[in-house]
């Protein structure tokens, strides 16, 4: 059966933060502490995936482990679109008002964007960012703390870049940010303007 997805990082000032949490972290926190989730994310740790492009020809429990652990969590799936709390909505409470620098967002079908993010990346540089798989709510001093983090997340010589690049398995529309730049880019113009960040990996259909 077909979905899509959406991956997005929005800036928001400390109050908007504030207010998003009651509804987002314990529904973050929730998904972060699922037993499944810890050891999944332990199994990727010890033994990062080969390349993509070789999944179907050799598919293993370990790669059904990896899509199940960066696919959206349930709890946060479930909040977002509107199981939880049916006057709380991602779009309007969370995306709604956003400039183009503020925000990156990225929207796939039958793909995660997280799934794809990660495994371009690798463990060990993951492990650098902050939140649980693409979800996080920061206030303005834990972007900047987290900053030089991110940054090092997504540190390339051109020989990794490519290699990243090659392992980035989405397609993207003419002009569209690749995962492996928007986060960056609206990290860095975050802690520049003093705001926080929310980060959502949902469904949308």
């Amino acid at each position: 059966m077909g979905f899509t997805s959406a991956w997005a990082i929005t800036g928001h000032t400390d109050e908007g933060i504030a207010n998003l949490a009651p509804q987002l972290l314990p529904a973050m926190r929730a998904d972060r502490e699922s037993p499944d989730a810890a050891r999944r994310w332990q199994q990727w740790q010890r033994a990062p995936l080969p390349d993509y492009r070789t999944w179907y020809e050799n598919h293993g429990p370990e790669i059904d482990s990896f899509r199940a652990l960066t696919a959206p969590g349930s709890h946060v799936d479930d909040m977002c679109s509107g199981g939880t709390d049916p006057a709380f909505s991602v779009v309007y409470d969370v995306w709604d008002g956003q400039s183009e620098d503020s925000m990156y967002i990225t929207v796939h079908r039958k793909e995660y964007a997280v799934s794809s993010l990660l495994h371009a990346l690798g463990p060990t540089r993951a492990a650098l960012l902050p939140g649980w798989c693409g979800t996080f709510l920061l206030t303005a001093a834990q972007v900047a703390e987290s900053l030089p983090h991110v940054e090092r997340a997504f540190a390339f010589g051109p020989e990794e870049r490519a290699a990243a690049e090659a392992q980035d398995w989405l397609d993207y529309g003419v002009g569209e940010e690749s995962v492996l730049d928007g986060p960056l880019r609206v990290w860095r113009t975050a802690t520049h303007r003093g705001m926080g960040l929310c980060g959502l990996s949902v469904h949308l259909t």
